[in-house]
């Protein structure tokens, strides 16, 4: 109890500081103001009908931030969700509450009572005004059966369960995809999972066409349905799971990650021979010249030329090693960037992760969204899965070619849409991923962010968010998440549900951490 309390008590029962008098005073003093906090009714008022603010008892509090409540007035029940939530406090005198006798009234009149407030949405009901409804927590049959009532106009993506109804099944709207989408979550949180439950869902319930760029290897598993699979989904699965192609550095065959260099475009050709327009002109030159004349030289002719700049280029190209980078395609026929195109393969996962090199992801992921731009005027939708985003498209690229893959997905972000090609970005670090790209996603799955300024960077681009909500993404256990945009368009806070397909970037075991002897 602080000094102003102590003293509001002895002044207000006239007993004087110390002694028993003063210990009988606080008591007095402490049961009347549980007494008063206990009594405050759980109440709402709106203006608009769809908005409403309301207070609530701080003992035994069951309204719950992001929760589903029950708001009954006139007769009427309307289904609402709380958004904010925190503690507040008044005195008494203002709250205008009944006292007994003269000594109960001098004493509530000196007491300061704490209680919740917030504010929610209401999700069904007319919108009109109404004032001190009834609250209280929503059954999980009640959310299940609005969620029943609420109007479908595309296929219904079941990822798991609603976290605050438990049994209660959390269903994306798969016609929100066409929006941009931003999947967020720190090392540990289930990111790479949940990831995996949405694209599984996408594939069995919907046509869209999928492009997935792989740096870590986590879905080059993704055509295997894994061991103890739900019977039915895993039937259902296998058969949509036909049309998965997975491209692999370490796969031979048609399957095997390759690109030819006449494939890229000019700029990337020369970022990879770090040929500066400015800079290295005359050799840039020579290499717009050797591509204009048609076909794309091979070293061994370039080295027989006489011309002194291919020499040079030539020269440039083996001491740079770049013949010895293992995504050419060489003699092999067919390549990467034209399966991504192949209608049979609906779905196309580019395994960045098997290339060896850093700088063959980033000629990689760059072509491949370079691809999907120039045969944008087809507008033939595709969802492009850009996972652990901050390294294929970072917040300050450190070479040319990563430069040139994260300006490609800027500019997906920012057009892609009208044409068709619709992003979804995830990553465990969303400072480091490009603005111009998370700034263009109208979707956010956000799974647990420890860190206060990931958290308010997150709240600083999705302004829309109710910011205690995104708060609260400190205290998500393992595969929860909040769920808001279109493909939500009620803010969820769900418990994903489990995969069919198996994980291929799994943790390593920690066996090494069992006890011996």
């Amino acid at each position: 109890m602080g000094r102003s309390e102590a003293t509001s008590s002895a002044a207000t029962t006239g007993v004087p500081g110390g002694g028993n008098g003063l210990a009988h005073g606080l008591e007095r003093f402490r049961a009347v103001r549980r007494e008063l906090e206990a009594a405050v009714l759980p109440l709402a008022t709106s203006l608009d009908g769809r908005r409403f603010t309301y207070q609530a008892s701080l003992h035994g509090l069951a309204l719950q931030l992001g929760g589903y409540v029950v708001v009954e007035h006139g007769g009427e029940q309307r289904l609402g969700q709380v958004l904010e939530l925190e503690p507040a406090q008044a005195s008494a005198a203002e709250l205008d509450l009944p006292g007994e006798g003269e000594d109960g009234v001098a004493l509530r009149a000196g007491v300061t009572m704490r209680f919740a407030r917030g504010s929610g949405a209401l999700l069904e009901g007319e919108d009109t005004p109404f004032h001190d409804a009834t609250v209280r927590p929503a059954t999980p049959g009640e959310v299940r059966a609005w969620s029943r009532r609420s109007p479908r106009r595309t296929a219904s993506l079941e990822i798991g369960e609603l976290a605050l109804s438990s049994g209660v099944p959390c269903e994306l709207d798969a016609g929100g995809f066409d929006r941009h989408t931003f999947l967020c979550g720190q090392s540990g949180s289930g990111k790479s999972y949940a990831l995996g439950v949405i694209l599984e869902r996408l594939l069995m319930e919907t046509d869209l066409r999928i492009v997935i760029l792989d740096p870590n290897s986590d879905f080059v598993r993704l055509s295997h349905v894994r061991a103890g699979a739900d019977a039915g989904a895993a039937d259902r699965y296998r058969e949509a799971a036909r049309t998965v192609a997975v491209h692999s550095g370490r796969h031979e065959g048609e399957r095997r990650l390759r690109i030819r260099f006449s494939e890229i475009d000019p700029a990337a050709q020369a970022a990879l021979l770090r040929l500066d327009p400015i800079e290295d002109c005359e050799a840039h030159a020579e290499l717009v010249e050797l591509l204009d004349g048609g076909g794309v030289p091979t070293l061994a002719a370039m080295e027989a030329s006489a011309r002194p700049g291919a020499r040079q280029l030539a020269l440039r190209a083996r001491n740079l090693g770049l013949e010895r980078m293992g995504v050419w395609a060489g003699e092999q026929s067919g390549s990467t960037l034209q399966a991504i195109h192949e209608p049979a393969a609906r779905t196309v996962v580019v395994g960045l992760g098997t290339l060896a090199t850093q700088e063959e992801q980033a000629l990689t992921a760059g072509a491949v969204l370079a691809a999907l731009w120039r045969r944008r005027e087809d507008r033939n939708p595709v969802l492009v899965v850009i996972d652990e985003a901050h390294n294929v498209c970072p917040a300050v690229p450190q070479d040319p070619l990563t430069a040139l893959a994260t300006s490609h997905a800027i500019r997906i972000a920012a057009e892609g849409r009208k044409f068709g090609l619709y992003l979804l970005a995830s990553t465990q670090r969303p400072q480091k991923v490009h603005e111009n790209v998370i700034s263009q996603c109208d979707n956010l799955v956000l799974m647990r962010l420890n860190s206060a300024a990931d958290s308010a960077f997150v709240q600083s681009v999705f302004s829309f968010v109710p910011p205690r909500l995104v708060a609260q993404a400190a205290s998500f256990r393992l595969g929860e998440a909040l769920v808001v945009g279109k493909i939500s368009p009620n803010p969820a806070l769900v418990r994903f549900g489990a995969r069919v397909a198996e994980e291929g970037g799994s943790d390593v075991p920690a066996t090494w951490a069992a006890a011996t002897g």
